[in-house]
């Protein structure tokens, strides 16, 4: 069995991140999310709309996702890695070289993003 991991935030989810989650667990038999806290994306300076619990509850309705885990930290990548026994670490190409750190791992895999949507489009469009 293949196991793939991808991180994120996923507010204000839509056909792009769709896309990538379709794209990444045709990579393997079994797709984990590691979806940012609020409190990480708080140390980022990112604010989502929904709350964590409200983005897990979407994401575990989408089809292509096994199973959502809590991404509290950068430096946690290597430990969920190695827990969860994964086999292709998948991010969009906007990370590209990132997480090269993880070869050693895992194989890892940049997709590129899809062309006309994005959250920061979106957000700017709903502003006006």
């Amino acid at each position: 069995m293949t196991t793939v991991l991808t991180y994120g935030t996923f507010d204000l989810l839509h056909w792009g991140h769709i896309h990538l989650l379709e794209r990444a667990a045709e990579l393997g038999d079994r797709l984990i999310v590691g979806l940012l806290t609020d409190e990480f994306n708080a140390q980022k300076h990112k604010e989502a709309y929904n709350s964590y619990e409200h983005r897990k509850y979407i994401l575990e309705a989408v089809r292509y996702v096994d199973e959502v885990i809590l991404e509290r930290s950068w430096e946690q990548k290597i430990g969920d890695v190695q827990a969860n026994n994964i086999d292709i670490f998948v991010m969009g190409s906007d990370w590209e070289g990132q997480f090269d750190f993880l070869r050693e791992y895992c194989k890892v895999v940049y997709l590129p993003r899809t062309n006309g949507v994005s959250t920061s489009e979106i957000k700017s469009d709903l502003k006006g």
